[in-house]
């Protein structure tokens, strides 16, 4: 989200006023016509163009012009926005299901980014690059040792296609340099996808991609060959992305006539969306999993997935993002990402929540006011009565309230696990985990194989030692036995994840100590 910093405005302010009592005067500048229609945008290009002739100093136009319409912008909605060129690119990149550069997923436990796994067909992975090594300077910039944040990394490995980066790794103590060519790189937007149990499947989606739809569906055809049932869909911190996407995932549950979502706005006629009963999932249970970082895409999903009584809906209230953005594209490669209408659910309920003055704190106000941990804290709108397709009642007021909530647990927080987690212990840990264990973690692709390797090699004694011995953290008397349930399935998590299930053994450690999916396993996914 775009704001104008303090500071810029107040130099803003400052200028403009400058320039109306210099008007005033009338010692400098001639008077200028104004005729006060501020629908004509006139007025903003009067001063700029006073400010460019006449300021003391030399200005950046360039800024001042960006400055202005980012504080234009932020009159309107938190989602309308201007984009510099550097921006919205990265924008488009992140949901266009590629991009170009070197082909490797990284961590940086230690203030240096550590290959966890080069990409299957990437430049990396053709250049040689392994899971494990410590990436040191890419071209001649020296990125290890020196506190460079993660995205600023990314930028610098980043390029088009065809392009060349050299990039120096630390393998096992020596500096090797590999020269990579950029190119096209897929970004999947599916984390995992496996079989709970022998009817109940699992899915994790990240955002609506350009590929989501593709990568759903042959997750799903996967699923249902392994004899699915019934699937948890899980879009919790999915923060949306091309409404398309949404279109066509919810056109898979639904039956022919089922209104997937209406638009609406000011200069937009409604627009209603509906499902064309060519979807291949309608005789499959859904639940689907949302909370406070479910947002746009995801929530038009699970919106009519509950207003037309074809799931359960099971987590904490989503963010609450239902604006419809236009980009508008300029040819310095800027633009803006303009609202236009809004979402509603098939019932009626607007996905928006209202912008306040705490619209930027929301999430933080609802940990406050005990929305995460206690049902009846929510914040429900009940004079916004609204009915599904069956007469269940929902309520309006924003995002999409569950039909199951499951708390945030708070009880699992021992001193010893807050330590550790200030500390990232369990990352570090975990990266630690793989330099000893390479040679076989490796090469592991069975979970069943995978839970009983970790267990011989003591996982819980290393961590304990690691945790005393290299952070300093120690336990104290009966400590370890109350936080042991919940950091195991963690540690399990992070280590499997170097093995070759990758993200699928990341969640599937969790799934013990996950009360979200706990929930929807224990309550059925039909509405009744």
């Amino acid at each position: 989200m775009k704001r104008i910093d303090n500071s810029i405005m107040a130099a803003l302010l400052g200028i403009v006023l400058g320039v109306l009592l210099t008007l005033v005067s009338g010692k400098v500048f001639e008077k200028k016509e104004f005729d006060g229609d501020y629908n004509r945008w006139r007025k903003l290009n009067l001063i700029l163009q006073e400010v460019q002739k006449h300021y003391v100093d030399t200005i950046d136009m360039e800024g001042m012009t960006d400055a202005a319409v980012v504080a234009a912008l932020a009159k309107l909605d938190p989602h309308s926005v201007y984009l510099p060129p550097v921006e919205l690119e990265e924008s488009e990149t992140e949901l266009s299901g590629n991009f170009e550069g070197i082909g490797i997923t990284f961590n940086v436990p230690n203030d240096t980014a550590i290959v966890l796994n080069p990409i299957i067909g990437g430049p990396s992975e053709k250049a040689g690059l392994l899971q494990g090594d410590r990436i040191v300077k890419v071209d001649e910039k020296v990125v290890a040792g020196v506190k460079m944040p993660q995205d600023s990394m990314i930028r610098l490995m980043k390029g088009p296609k065809g392009t060349k980066v050299k990039i120096t790794v630390n393998r096992n103590g020596t500096l090797i340099p590999f020269d990579i060519i950029r190119d096209k790189i897929p970004v999947h937007c599916v984390d995992a996808s496996f079989m709970i149990d022998e009817t109940t499947g699992y899915i994790k989606l990240s955002k609506f991609t350009r590929t989501t739809y593709t990568e759903f569906r042959a997750a799903a055809e996967k699923l249902l060959a392994m004899g699915m049932k019934k699937l948890i869909f899980d879009l919790r911190d999915n923060t949306g992305g091309y409404f398309d996407q949404a279109l066509l995932l919810s056109n898979e549950f639904l039956q022919k006539g089922d209104q997937v979502v209406y638009m609406e706005g000011l200069h937009r006629p409604r627009q209603d969306f509906d499902a064309d009963g060519r979807g291949s999932l309608k005789d499959v249970e859904i639940s689907v999993l949302i909370d406070e970082g479910t947002a746009s895409s995801s929530e038009i999903f699970a919106g009519a997935i509950q207003d037309n009584d074809r799931g359960v809906i099971v987590g904490r209230r989503s963010f609450g993002k239902g604006l419809v953005q236009e980009p508008v594209n300029f040819t310095d490669g800027s633009g803006i990402r303009l609202t236009v209408a809004r979402f509603h659910t098939p019932s009626g309920r607007c996905i928006q929540k209202p912008y306040d003055k705490d619209y930027d704190y929301d999430i933080y106000e609802r940990y406050e006011h005990g929305e995460m941990t206690h049902a009846d804290s929510m914040k429900v709108d009940t004079t916004a009565v609204f009915y599904t397709m069956r007469g269940r009642r929902v309520y309006g007021g924003g995002g999409i309230i569950p039909d199951i909530f499951v708390p945030i647990d708070t009880t699992r927080a021992t001193n010893f696990y807050i330590q550790c987690n200030r500390k990232a212990t369990q990352m570090r840990f975990a990266q630690t985990m793989f330099d000893k264990y390479r040679g076989s973690l490796a090469q592991i692709d069975d979970f069943g194989k995978l839970d009983t390797y970790l267990d011989q090699i003591d996982l819980a004694g290393q961590f304990i030692s690691y945790a005393e011995h290299v952070d300093g953290i120690k336990l104290k008397p009966g400590e370890w036995e109350e936080s042991r349930t919940y950091m195991m399935p963690q540690l399990k998590a992070l280590v499997g994840r170097f093995s070759k299930l990758d993200d699928e053994a990341f969640y599937r450690f969790y799934i013990p100590i996950d009360d979200t999916i706990k929930a929807a396993m224990e309550n059925p996914a039909t509405v009744d």
